[in-house]
């Protein structure tokens, strides 16, 4: 126990000293050490009003941090978790309110979950299809959302720190559209089709 506080405090004095994630997301990642973290849910009035809120973009500070890896392992971990797995996940889900989410790519050999740092879908195919969409931020629910069968996506590369563009379709396209929507406070619930 008192390891993990000498490492949290050097976390912490090592996250304000980049001027990047705030000392209340440097103390959501740094207690999860990029490990399963924490799922923000509805259930919870808290949970469920930050859910709602509109994520700050990443910058190179966050980029080049220990802070940022943490992050990563524990989203990947929470979202890869074998008692509530799912195929995509924000940063917002895990109390970080970050524009960051990781993908599981159905599309791509091998099926490997990619994050994206600051994505924004900048265009939607006309053509929408119905399909049944959960979450983990919402337990137990799952219900129609009509979505583009294809998007184009924009997002900033962490390597090269350069915008960067790739054109998805099909379920990988819905996880997309489903992840980009947590950072900007929608939840799939809000996209319900009338019954």
């Amino acid at each position: 126990m008192k390891n993990l506080l000498i490492v949290c405090l050097c976390l912490a004095a090592s996250c304000s000293a980049l001027r990047g994630f705030t000392d209340a997301e440097c103390g959501v990642i740094a207690s999860q050490q990029g490990h399963i973290m924490r799922l923000w849910t509805v259930a919870d009035p808290g949970d469920s009003l930050f859910l709602r809120r509109k994520a700050v973009p990443l910058g190179r500070e966050e980029l080049q941090s220990a802070h940022f890896r943490m992050l990563k392992e524990g989203m990947l971990a929470t979202v890869c978790d074998t008692t509530d797995r799912g195929v995509g996940i924000a940063a917002p889900q895990v109390g970080v309110s970050r524009r960051l989410i990781a993908v599981q790519r159905f599309d791509k050999p091998g099926e490997p979950f990619c994050f994206y740092v600051n994505p924004e879908i900048v265009w939607y195919s006309q053509t929408r299809l119905p399909g049944s969409e959960g979450c983990l931020s919402i337990p137990g629910v799952s219900d129609s959302v009509l979505r583009s069968e294809r998007i184009v996506v924009r997002y900033l590369d962490e390597e090269s720190l350069r915008m960067a563009a790739d054109t998805v379709e099909g379920f990988t396209a819905v996880i997309f559209q489903h992840e980009v929507d947590h950072l900007d406070g929608v939840l799939f619930i809000d996209r319900l089709l009338p019954r």
